[in-house]
């Protein structure tokens, strides 16, 4: 076994590779980016080495500081986790030459399953059935047509050296096809410098199923049964579970058997997956599933075979690594119950799913136990920055079926809560509690289908949700009396009382939220508050739907405990200045604003038309040209920025000004990308 390793990436992952490291005595060496000076990878290792700036080309792709990082601190092994140069075999050859060992298949098997073109060439040779579609080295746009045409619409365009969901585009119709190629080709050459495309025949609900494969330098192969991935969003898993729902013992000897004879067929060695593509309208039969691609590397969604299998992968990696045989053969390897992964990202559902970087003022994980893993790689305190993964973290359950492991699923997500930023949370329980997901009624159009269900349009607080805000607000209000009160030299003057007392009338305020949900008066929502005792936590609240009587305190950790009309509660809410967070009961995250009195209000009844970048990133494409004239919500520019590109689009039919950047060029939140002028002459330049 090797003394030291260092971990070629970030976040969750490095930290997840750290313990296992930690727990066989290897010291460990991180390395980070300007954006990752006080990560936790870097905080977990013995040692850290800064590798450059903070995009990702400037330092976590950049092979040669990584290699010399290596060389410099005498670490043995660089396991490079998962993405950015874990399937380079350019940079494991860098490895190799500098006398270290990189933690991976050779570099001749990287480059055999590089490019989904050659490798489905290979599977067609060795009698690995592939989905239709076109592989050559055509390029041309002519070409590329002719091919869907023969084909047959819908189709699906995919880079060839895609990943992660980038440089794919779903065509339903030829008028389409164009400006897809255009958008694949584009997100292709940015993510992976390499424009090629192949074309083939898009399965509509089918499911995605993969099988984790394991090689040794001994000739062994063996596979640790499939995964279930079909549930994503713009291509990109968000929930993954093992074994498959409803998977037979035939279709998973066949499809075990084809994962390793992809694995002997390039000699592999270590850990690799092979992914499948199954027909839904086969079902999950022996002869319904076709090769996709094979991830030469460690997957996101790993540990839901871990806890089933009971067996450390990053561990059989480094002894593999080590030259160590595998240490069980097939008929060593069982399955033990069911376990689900779920992906909590720094995203905005409601948004497509557009990224929402930002500071993680509280976050709340899960408890861990026998039953429950989490893999994360950020604490309370650190911001997730638009430089890479919006990934915070992966909550992994585990028990004896799958309708146990889902109820395990639920109770998880309701416990964690995520501070501060948007994100995908509210939406994965929404999935969870989905009773299509309980029925593992199960493909890759499952979100789609169910997106109104899953993302539901923002709607007003309710009654309950605005009670618990205002005694939320009241209880920091007489914390806030009663420190005042101790420090005060006048302890009984009323003048200090924060309990609406006025001289020679009742008690009464008004607490005024601004709620999102709400479609009238610009979201303003006024309660009205009495006190109904000095000093006791009790009060009546006139609601918009009524009055109601609440009491309520808050107890360690910003627990509230109320009793809203004799109806015990207990939820946890979080403040950040003006803005108060309820997690109430059912798990679900509200978001209100206390308005300021005395801050002045402003309305006013026009279009914006700043064209402005919505988060920070890199120009990925320019659409449109000086003078050009535009209807509303035409393409102006691309902006690429965590692993997605994003479209802005003209917001009213006008004219396009000065464009005051070029494509390649990095823009932060905010700022101005071209000038824009409205057909009826008001402009914004």
């Amino acid at each position: 076994m090797f003394n030291k390793l260092l971990i070629a990436n970030r976040g969750e992952i490095a930290c997840r590779i750290a313990r296992t490291a930690h727990r066989l005595g290897l010291r460990t060496v991180a390395v980070y980016s300007d954006a990752d000076v006080g990560a936790q990878h870097v905080m977990m290792a013995d040692e850290a080495v800064r590798i450059g700036g903070v995009a990702a080309a400037e330092s976590y792709l950049k092979s040669e500081a990584i290699v010399a990082a290596a060389v410099r601190t005498g670490a043995d092994a660089v396991h490079p986790g998962y993405g950015f140069l874990s399937e380079n075999a350019e940079f494991a050859e860098a490895c190799f030459a500098a006398g270290v060992t990189f933690v991976g298949p050779p570099p001749r098997a990287i480059r055999a399953m590089a490019a989904k073109h050659t490798a489905k060439s290979i599977m067609t040779e060795v009698g690995v059935p592939v989905v239709p579609g076109y592989h050559g080295d055509d390029q041309s746009e002519e070409g590329l047509l002719g091919a869907a045409r023969e084909i047959g619409f819908p189709i699906l365009i995919k880079a060839c050296a895609s990943g992660g969901g980038r440089g794919m585009r779903i065509v339903e119709a030829e008028d389409d096809f164009m400006r897809a190629l255009a958008g694949a080709k584009r997100e292709a050459a940015s993510g992976f410098g390499d424009d090629r495309v192949l074309v083939e025949r898009y399965l509509a609900n089918a499911r995605h199923i993969e099988v984790q494969v394991f090689g040794d330098t001994h000739g062994n192969v063996i596979h640790l049964f499939e995964r279930e991935c079909s549930l994503q969003r713009r291509y990109q898993k968000v929930i993954e579970e093992a074994p498959a729902p409803g998977m037979t013992v035939e279709t998973r000897s066949a499809m075990g058997q084809a994962a390793v004879d992809v694995a002997r067929v390039i000699d592999y060695v270590g850990a690799g997956t092979v992914e499948f593509i199954v027909d839904g309208k086969a079902g999950l039969s022996a002869s319904s599933f076709y090769f996709m691609e094979m991830n030469t590397r460690l997957q996101v969604e790993h540990p839901v075979t871990e806890l089933v299998t009971g067996l450390d992968l990053v561990e059989w990696q480094l002894g593999v690594a080590a030259g160590d045989p595998l240490p069980l053969t097939q008929n060593d390897v069982f399955l033990a119950g069911h376990a689900i992964e779920a992906r909590i990202y720094a995203e905005n559902p409601a948004k497509r799913f557009l990224p929402s970087p930002g500071r993680l003022s509280h976050l709340r994980l899960p408890d861990e136990g026998h039953h429950i893993r989490v893999d994360a790689g950020v604490v309370a305190g650190d911001s997730i920055t638009p430089y890479y993964d919006p990934l915070i973290a992966k909550v992994i359950v585990w028990d004896d079926d799958r309708a146990r492991a889902v109820r395990r699923l639920s109770g998880a997500l309701t416990g964690l809560h995520v501070i501060g930023l948007v994100t995908n949370r509210d939406f994965l329980l929404g999935i969870a509690n989905h009773r299509e997901f309980g029925n593992a009624a199960l493909d890759t159009g499952f979100i789609d289908r169910h997106l109104a269900d899953l993302v539901p349009k923002a709607g007003p607080a309710s009654d309950k949700t605005l009670a618990l805000a205002a005694l939320a607000v009241l209880a920091d209000r007489n914390a806030e009396e009663a420190d005042s009160d101790w420090n005060s030299t006048d302890r009984y003057s009323p003048w200090r009382r924060c309990d609406g007392w006025r001289l020679n009338g009742p008690a009464i305020e008004e607490i005024v939220f601004v709620d999102s949900g709400r479609q009238q008066d610009g979201g303003r929502v006024s309660l009205t508050v009495r006190p109904r005792a000095r000093g006791i936590s009790a009060y009546e609240m006139d609601l918009p739907d009524g009055p109601v009587v609440a009491t309520g305190d808050l107890k360690e950790g910003r627990r509230l405990h109320a009793n809203l009309d004799g109806v015990r509660i207990v939820v946890s809410t979080y403040r950040s200045g003006d803005e108060l967070w309820i997690v109430d009961d059912d798990g679900r995250t509200h978001c209100l604003s206390l308005e300021d009195p005395t801050a002045a209000v402003a309305a006013a009844d026009y279009v914006d038309l700043t064209v402005a970048a919505p988060l920070p990133g890199k120009v990925s494409g320019i659409l449109a040209g000086q003078g050009d004239r535009v209807r509303k919500g035409a393409g102006l520019a691309v902006i690429e920025a965590m692993k997605m590109e994003h479209t802005i689009v003209a917001p009213a039919d006008g004219v396009v000004g000065t464009i005051h950047f070029d494509v390649g060029d990095l823009v932060e939140e905010g700022v101005k990308l071209l000038d824009f002028e409205g057909h009826d002459g008001s402009s914004r330049s």
